[in-house]
């Protein structure tokens, strides 16, 4: 009877811990891990507006799923018609610290050669809090020096419309490359990667960005665009193609770029 008694009391002891700790603690989510993947295998061939956790938005352009250039499995072609756009959007894509990592093949056919300054973005993170759209992967036809570079941009906030280009970063047409790019929020950093290797002149924060003499902020972060869109009219040429592969969006650096 003694032993049964201590029993109780013991189980009672471990229930009252137990109703003094917050719900919440147990069900609070990972502080790391992946946000969103995709890389087209599983998606049938032919015209897409959705996919795993994400749909379409499209003006004058469309999605398409293709066999993979390599020559095994699948990916997604991109098109545009003049100043048109077409991106798959990861539309409740959230993280803790609003920062994270995304990682993407890519190859743009051609890149525009008119108008004049022509500018184009590949990747839009916004969040309904605030207005401010940031780019961190887009660029801008330079005619001064003869080319598209690659740039960091922003929208609607505060800042600006502004794409800080930078020479040491030409866009190549026609080539796969592998990009990463980390959105910061301890300083609002935007930081960018080639085929494994950061690209120190593209790095934008709070107080070094491209735009005016406001601090650069996040929004908080709820929805990633992803694909292609150029906003000025009649451009050369006239479409647009872009291929995307191996998405992967992450709390964590997710690699697989080499260097």
């Amino acid at each position: 009877m003694a032993l049964l008694k201590k029993a109780a009391a013991a189980l009672s002891a471990t229930a009252a811990v137990l109703l003094a700790i917050p719900a919440s603690s147990s069900a609070a989510p990972a502080a790391h891990g992946p946000l969103a993947r995709e890389t087209f295998d599983r998606l049938p061939l032919g015209p897409v507006t959705k996919g795993h956790g994400w749909s379409a938005d499209t003006a004058d352009g469309s999605l398409t799923v293709v066999p993979s250039s390599a020559g095994r499995g699948r990916e997604l072609r991109i098109h545009t018609e003049g100043n048109g756009r077409a991106f798959l959007v990861f539309p409740d894509l959230t993280a803790p610290g609003n920062s994270y990592w995304a990682r993407l093949r890519l190859r743009v056919n051609a890149f525009p050669s008119a108008p004049d300054w022509a500018h184009w973005t590949i990747a839009e993170a916004s969040g309904s809090d605030s207005p401010t759209l940031v780019r961190p992967l887009g660029g801008q036809y330079a005619p001064t020096d003869h080319g598209n570079f690659w740039g960091v941009g922003s929208d609607l906030g505060p800042t600006g419309d502004w794409t800080s280009w930078k020479t040491s970063a030409p866009a190549t047409a026609g080539t796969w490359q592998c990009v990463e790019f980390h959105l910061d929020a301890a300083d609002n950093r935007v930081t960018v990667y080639f085929d494994g290797v950061e690209q120190p002149d593209l790095t934008v924060s709070t107080g070094q960005h491209g735009g005016s003499a406001d601090p650069f902020t996040f929004p908080t972060f709820d929805k990633l665009k992803l694909g292609w869109q150029l906003y000025q009219a009649d451009p050369s040429p006239s479409s647009y193609d872009l291929r995307l592969d191996d998405i992967a969006v992450s709390t964590r650096r997710v690699g697989g770029c080499g260097g």
